[in-house]
């Protein structure tokens, strides 16, 4: 019996795309019913097509089929517009496997711009998420938001106005970034309590932090690692920290290039970081109340070497720092550790630019008082990580 319904199951999968159909969905009015009944009805293999023009939405809209391509006809092209919308939550919220989206728009969404969950192998192509009023606390909090997935393409996309992160990828595994723009939101790109991910070939400016590697306690998934940040433009992140209080990045220093905390094995190398104003690269432990005896708040086994640095550190936003900057000159580096965890902890540098320990061992201690010394820089670089390998499938679908 198992061999015919492995056989059953293999013909079905063969025959599956000699059904498979295209949806056209057009512009205009009635757009809502119109769009939410051709991702209702969709069935495996089929691609729901949006024509080009304005798609006036009043609520969010939600995929749940598996294997569906949604397709637009250019992310300025084709726009789902949330300026309407009566609810507060996600435009657009995918719950099933294999989804490719891509070519259209989404404008301001009361909530999420797209949102994936526990989607598997999902793509993201050529979109766009923004919202137009600019940064404000009340956008929503992520533009691009696949969280609980294996296999995750984040390509070409654009992303402007979120009040968290533009480009976010939370308890996730095996994960390529690329060819992305992320400006003026609080986080440019963030990859959160995730393993095996590439960020690499994207813009981060205008945010106020441009790249942040995060591990946070009190979630299914932690112990995030195994992070290359790699071949990125991370300059001028200066974006005032607009993300509602009691919010995690609401923490974030005006002025960050890439953040690292409490993570491991990480590689950030080959980029180009320059003005930002607190520091191009830090790397710190998490300084927070937590209760998770699971939870290691500690950074380790993370490698910085080959970027390239322009200014940076003229005006440090965390406290403490403007003291620090000011005796050692009126600057601050461009490559800071806060010490958590002791020597054993500390990141392994070889950028020709000043890095800087603050000394703090403790993760408790207060900031401000730090005793910074310098770091000497290293090439006893750790074996590298392997690059990020997708399904081919995945792949093809973005050629």
């Amino acid at each position: 019996m198992r061999k015919i319904a492995i056989a059953s199951a293999a013909i079905c999968a063969l025959i599956q795309p000699a059904f498979a159909k295209t949806i056209t969905v057009a512009a205009g009015e009635g757009a809502q019913e119109r769009l939410q009944e051709a991702l209702i009805t969709a069935q495996p293999g089929d691609t729901v097509e949006l024509g080009a023009g304005r798609f006036p939405l009043t609520d969010g809209l939600s995929l749940d089929v598996n294997g569906v391509t949604v397709k637009g006809q250019g992310a300025k092209e084709t726009v789902l517009d949330f300026s309407n919308q009566k609810g507060a939550g996600e435009g657009l919220l995918v719950t099933s496997d294999d989804v490719i989206l891509r070519d259209f728009g989404v404008e301001n969404s009361k909530g999420d711009g797209i949102k994936s969950k526990g989607a598997d192998r999902i793509v993201y192509h050529k979109l766009r998420v923004e919202w137009t009023g600019g940064p404000k606390a009340t956008n929503g909090a992520y533009g691009i938001y696949p969280v609980e997935s294996k296999d995750v393409l984040i390509d070409r996309v654009v992303v402007r106005g979120a009040s968290d992160a533009g480009i976010y990828v939370g308890q996730s595994r095996n994960i390529v970034v690329r060819e992305s723009i992320a400006t003026e939101n609080v986080a440019g790109i963030e990859i959160e309590n995730s393993f095996d991910a590439d960020v690499h070939d994207n813009i981060a400016t205008r945010n106020t932090g441009g790249v942040l590697i995060f591990d946070l306690p009190n979630l299914p998934q932690m112990g995030g690692h195994n992070v290359r940040v790699f071949d990125n433009i991370i300059v001028d992140n200066m974006t005032p920290n607009f993300a509602p209080k009691g919010n995690i990045v609401a923490n974030v220093p005006t002025g960050t290039g890439v953040m690292v905390m409490a993570n491991r094995n990480v590689e950030i190398f080959d980029n180009l970081l320059e003005s930002n104003g607190t520091t191009n690269i830090m790397v710190v432990g998490y300084r927070f109340p937590y209760q998770d005896p699971k939870y290691d708040p500690l950074p380790r086994d993370v490698v910085i070497w080959d970027n390239q640095h322009g200014k940076a550190g003229w005006d440090p936003q965390f406290r403490g720092g403007k003291e620090i900057a000011a005796a050692m000159g009126g600057s601050f580096p461009a490559i800071f550790w806060d010490g958590a965890g002791g020597p054993e902890r500390a990141p392994v540098i070889s950028d020709s630019v000043p890095a800087l320990s603050l000394g703090l061992t403790d993760i408790s201690a207060d900031p401000a008082t730090a005793k910074p010394v310098p770091l000497a820089p290293s090439d006893k670089r750790p074996a590298a990580l392997p690059a990020i390998v997708l399904p081919a499938a995945m792949e093809a679908a973005v050629r």
